[in-house]
């Protein structure tokens, strides 16, 4: 494997070079705001199958910050590069640091935001309203075990997917379907597939470049030689 700053001038080069390019967030990439993943080393879920309690169990998630990662997406959007981004996380991190709502893809829904039952808009959970403008119920837009994925962010995840020509994979174990299938349908339809996690993915073996060092490491610094070329 090539050195960490050759593999990040390479991310650089090819966040010039794409035309659409797709942003996927998993849990990761929200750690260095202080909130848990799920299957990292001191995950969730990793801590549950030790016989631990899971780490920030009492955490208030309203009171986080965005983090330089957040808002190395962000400058991908205000520099016209981002095309779409799609997250697993409920954490409302990318909105809150500057996300347009209108290319975002909340797949696992929002906890601070309320989905309508009949077309699918959410509304911030501080609006007081009680039903959305088409007159649907207003029910929370957190997706549990079991329940299906809103229609419209995932069928635009796919769509985007299908058209990206570089999907960047940030801080996600690639393991909870169907949002972890949506990578390999961008490689399988031509998009060069870059992976930012620090565990192993099923995805590995078609990545095309491949960073198991922390996102702080990798990402807002591939941001920076990506503003020196421009």
């Amino acid at each position: 494997m090539e050195d960490l700053e050759s593999r990040i001038q390479t991310l650089a080069e090819w966040m010039a070079e794409a035309k659409r390019l797709v942003v996927f967030t998993g849990a990761g990439i929200s750690t260095d705001s202080g909130l848990p993943d799920f299957r990292g080393p001191d995950g969730v879920w990793t801590r549950k199958d030790k016989g631990l309690p899971p780490r920030g169990e009492k955490l208030d998630w309203t009171k986080t910050e965005p983090n330089v990662a957040h808002h190395a997406i962000v400058e991908l959007q205000e520099m016209g590069k981002l095309d779409f981004l799609i997250s697993q996380n409920i954490d409302n991190l990318h909105l809150a640091s500057g996300i347009r709502e209108e290319i975002l893809a909340e797949l696992h829904g929002n906890l601070a935001r309320r989905r309508c039952v009949a077309c699918e808009r959410t509304y911030p959970r501080s609006a007081e309203i009680d039903a959305c403008e088409c007159g649907g119920r207003l029910e929370s837009s957190v997706v549990d075990f079991g329940d299906s994925l809103p229609t419209k962010d995932l069928t635009e995840s796919f769509e985007h997917a299908r058209r990206c020509d570089l999907f960047i994979v940030i801080g996600s174990s690639l393991v909870v379907t169907p949002a972890a299938s949506i990578p390999a349908v961008a490689f399988e339809c031509g998009a060069r597939l870059v992976i930012i996690n620090q565990g192993e993915t099923p995805l590995d073996g078609i990545a095309q470049l491949r960073f198991h060092e922390g996102i702080a490491e990798v990402f807002p610094p591939a941001l920076q030689r990506l503003r020196e070329m421009s």
